[in-house]
Parts: C-alpha cells; sequence; structure tokens
C-alpha cells in the first residue's frame, strides 16, 4: 500500500461498531480501521496515533499469544494522506447506519491496516477463488460459580440468555433469540447444531455470512433485513452442490443448511497445532450445578437436572471454541467480586495520582502485562497488587467474551496439494478453510462501573420477568381474554 497514490474510490464501506469504522479494499485482501469520535471530543494526531498502538501491541503481545499464533492478526498503524481521509470519509458516509453517526470517522491521518478476515487467511494466493464466510460471535460460554455472587440465578442461568430479555423490552431486538452459548461452547454435537441453527434463524449481531468479501445475511445494524435461510441456501448451494442439478426441490435449502451447520461445527472443534502460550494456565475453578447447562437454554429443558448439568465440557483442548472460553474463564471473581477491587484502586489513585502508569491500567502491553495475567491466586491479601492483577484478567476476559471467530471456506480442488491439515470435508464437499478471531481491543478500566450497574439492571429486569411469566394470575388472565374471544366467534 503506497500512501501517496490512495485512491478513496478503490475503497468501500465494511461496518464499524461503537469505537471503529472499517472500510475495505476493492481489490486487496487488506482493510483500514479508524476511530471514532463524538464531534465535541478532539483527539491530537499523537492521541489517536498511541490509541491504536496500543490496540497494535495489545492484539500482538497478550491476545495472540493467548490464543494462537494462526488465529490473531494484528496488522499495523499506518499514516495516510489527509486528502485521501477527507475524501474517504465523505464517500463512505451515505453508507453508514443512521444509529452509528452520532460519532464521527477520525481523518487525523492514522489507521490500522490489517487482513480482511472474510478472506482466506492462510492461503492468500487464493484470494480470487470464490470464498464465503461465517463470521460468529459466541459471547460468554460458562456460567460464573464466584463465591461474591449475590443472586443465585446467576450461577443457573448464562448472562447472554438473561440479557435477551432487557434487550427485547428495550427494542433492541424484535424476538427473544433461542441461542444459549453454553450449548455451542458444550462440545455436544447435538447441541452445537442446535445453538448454530438458532443463530441463523435470529442471528441478531452474533452472526454475519460473508459471500467474495460481501456481507449477504446478518443483521445490518438497526436497518430492517429480512433473513431468509431459503435466500442464504440459494446463495452458498453452489458450495456445497456444485453441479446444480445434484440436488434441487424443497428439501434443497435444508440441507444446504444442514451441510453448512455440519462444516462449522467440525471447524470449531478441529484440533490446531497452533499451540498457544497460555494453554496451561487454565483456570481451576470448581464445577456447580448447572456450569455447563444453562436452565434458560431450549435444547431439551428436561435435561437441566440431569447428567447433562454437571458433565464436565467436551471440547478439544486444542479448538478455537477452548481457547476462547480459556481466555473468558480469567473473569474468576465476576463484577460482583471485581467491583470493590475496582473501588480500592480508585481509591489509591486518589492519593497517589502518579501512580497510574505504574499499575499498568493504560499499558505497556508487554511481556509483563502478560505475566500478571497467570497469576491465578483468589486469597485477596488487600493489597493494590492483587486488585490490579484481578482487575486486569477481568479486562482481558471481558475482551474474550466479545470477540468475533471468523471462519472463511473455499472448495478444495482435488489436484492441489495443501496441507491436510487445512481441508475440512462435509458429506458432499472439502473446503480449504482459515479461521481467525476479531474485536480484540482490550475492554476499558473506566467501564467497570457501568459494567457493574448493568450486570445488577439486566439481573432484576430477568427475575421480574420471570416472574411475570410463571404468576399464576397472569396465566388466568390470559386464559380468560381467550375465553371471552370464543365467545365472541
Amino acid at each position: 500500500m503506497e500512501p501517496e497514490k490512495m485512491d478513496e474510490n478503490e475503497w468501500n464501506y465494511h461496518g464499524e461498531g461503537n469505537k471503529s469504522l472499517v472500510v475495505s479494499h476493492a481489490q486487496s485482501c487488506v482493510v483500514l480501521r479508524f476511530l471514532k469520535f463524538l464531534p465535541n471530543i478532539n483527539k491530537s494526531t499523537e492521541e489517536v496515533y498511541q490509541h491504536l498502538h496500543n490496540i497494535l501491541d495489545f492484539g500482538k503481545h497478550i491476545m495472540k499469544p493467548f490464543l494462537g499464533e494462526n488465529y490473531v492478526h494484528h496488522g499495523e498503524v499506518v499514516k495516510l494522506p489527509l486528502d485521501f481521509l477527507k475524501s474517504l470519509c465523505l464517500k463512505v458516509q451515505s453508507d453508514r447506519p443512521e444509529s452509528r453517526c452520532e460519532k464521527e470517522m477520525d481523518v487525523s491521518g492514522y489507521a490500522m491496516c490489517l487482513p480482511n478476515l472474510t478472506r482466506l487467511q492462510t492461503f492468500p494466493f487464493l484470494e480470487c477463488r470464490p470464498i464465503f464466510c461465517i463470521e460468529i460471535k459466541p459471547k460468554c460460554g460458562f456460567i460464573p460459580s464466584s463465591a461474591h455472587i449475590t443472586n443465585e440465578i446467576k450461577k443457573k442461568v448464562c448472562r447472554f440468555c438473561m440479557h435477551q430479555h432487557l434487550k427485547v423490552a428495550k427494542g433492541k431486538w424484535k424476538r427473544i433469540s433461542k441461542y444459549c452459548p453454553l450449548d455451542l461452547f458444550s462440545g455436544n454435537k447435538q447441541r452445537m447444531h442446535f445453538a448454530l441453527m438458532n443463530l441463523l434463524q435470529e442471528s441478531q449481531n452474533n452472526l454475519k455470512v460473508f459471500k467474495n468479501g460481501e456481507l449477504i445475511y446478518g443483521c445490518r445494524d438497526d436497518q430492517e433485513h429480512f433473513l431468509d435461510l431459503n435466500e442464504l441456501a440459494h446463495n452458498l448451494k453452489p458450495f456445497f452442490y456444485p453441479a446444480s442439478g445434484l440436488i434441487s426441490g424443497p428439501q434443497c435449502p435444508k440441507t444446504v443448511v444442514k451441510e453448512l451447520i455440519h462444516i462449522l461445527t467440525t471447524v470449531l472443534l478441529n484440533n490446531s497445532t497452533d499451540t498457544a502460550r497460555a494453554a496451561n494456565i487454565m483456570p481451576i475453578i470448581p464445577l456447580s450445578q448447572g456450569r455447563n447447562y444453562c436452565e434458560a437454554s431450549h435444547f431439551c429443558p428436561h435435561l437441566s437436572n440431569s447428567k447433562h448439568a454437571t458433565e464436565a465440557t467436551g471440547l478439544p483442548k486444542g479448538c478455537i471454541l477452548y481457547k476462547t472460553l480459556q481466555a473468558q474463564m480469567l473473569d474468576m471473581l465476576d463484577i460482583e467480586g471485581l467491583y470493590p477491587l475496582y473501588k480500592r484502586v480508585e481509591k489509591y489513585l486518589e492519593e497517589f495520582p502518579e501512580e497510574r502508569s505504574t499499575l499498568l491500567l493504560d499499558g505497556p502491553y508487554d511481556e509483563t502485562f502478560f505475566e500478571k495475567l497467570k497469576d491465578l491466586s483468589l486469597e485477596d491479601d488487600g493489597t493494590i497488587s492483587y486488585a490490579v492483577t484481578k482487575i486486569q484478567q477481568y479486562r482481558v476476559a471481558m475482551t474474550a467474551k466479545d470477540c468475533s471467530i471468523m471462519i472463511a471456506l473455499s472448495p478444495a480442488v482435488q489436484e492441489e496439494c495443501l496441507d491436510p491439515r487445512s481441508v475440512i470435508r462435509s458429506t458432499t464437499s472439502s473446503f480449504i478453510h482459515s479461521v481467525s478471531i476479531l474485536d480484540l481491543d482490550l475492554k476499558p478500566y473506566e467501564n467497570i462501573p457501568h459494567q457493574y450497574k448493568r450486570d445488577s439492571k439486566i439481573v432484576n429486569h430477568y427475575l421480574k420477568s420471570i416472574k411475570v411469566q410463571e404468576d399464576p394470575l397472569n396465566l388466568y388472565k390470559k386464559s380468560e381474554d381467550c375465553t371471552l374471544l370464543l365467545q365472541k366467534v
């Protein structure tokens, strides 16, 4: 990429989150990621540069050794011409969802250049081949068992399932999703198939499908978009059934979706030879009732009190889900146990503000930071050191709970001499594949009070929702309404 030859017409809007906006190059398999700020926030060029470098360092020195060399792509910080940035900003503005436009794309001069993860990362020379990519945001895959938890419902129902009730009540989504992260992280193929099917049927912002780099299925932010599984099956049919006459009729969409779920499960459970440095620091959390089974799961609820409730995870230790779960489980205290430690640190900083840099709350993200993640002790000695260690572990865990897994697949040709480990087989086809993880920005230290309040709000709303559903009087009223309607007819 030559900055002096940058042309905004070669770049297209790719997507954005709360803190950054991404554009992709029309020909090359790269994207540019820009920071976003509110109009009244004036960040200097140096601040933007440092912020981007912190993101890069955290991915490179913390998440890459934690999750594996092949999964994390950290990119580089690049300086871009101001004229190009201003023209690009105007070009993409019309493609941005209205709900995201309260923040503006930073045009101070720096961006991160990253590989386009909707493409194959292990075989860049195959970038022109037809390819599809599934982005899955799995969310938290375990139920906490911390002694600091004050409401027992948190030890029975997972965070995702509880949060669904609040999101629907606030109008974020129209329906409660039947997806439960614990089903996906179970390692049980039946439960995983059930979880993936529910993600496809009610994807919200937890599943997207790209074809040749273009979003063809999944949440388009706040835009009303009807998700049609038949249309998705039609788009993916050539990948699974290259001979178009091989399968047709009303069963075709169902068969294609079934093949898609099968191949995704195979990839997610695939043992990687890429060994992470954090392989031996899995937090030892005692199995508690319901730990591996969420009572709100729609998968055979009658089994929730059986052996499935206490069975250990069946995930192979080398697979991407296991590594992600390993990072998530660094949250050993739950936000209820962590918040008092946050207040301890805040009180200390009020007395000694100059110590903030010594505590590494804002980086640098290096070997010293990584080593602190290995201290799994839960014996609070009352020190600032203990509090900071647990806070850093929690921030890494929250990052892992919000990351996305990108699975890129392209049909394999029989004549090609490829590493067998890179080929995944469905019942009808073979695919070259690559797996990547993105959205790995470290969650801010300053967000902890907000997360504490939100946790309480989610739990309280869920308990109220369940109480309303179980209220005999409420059930009677529903029945009474029904009877009146029948009498009118």
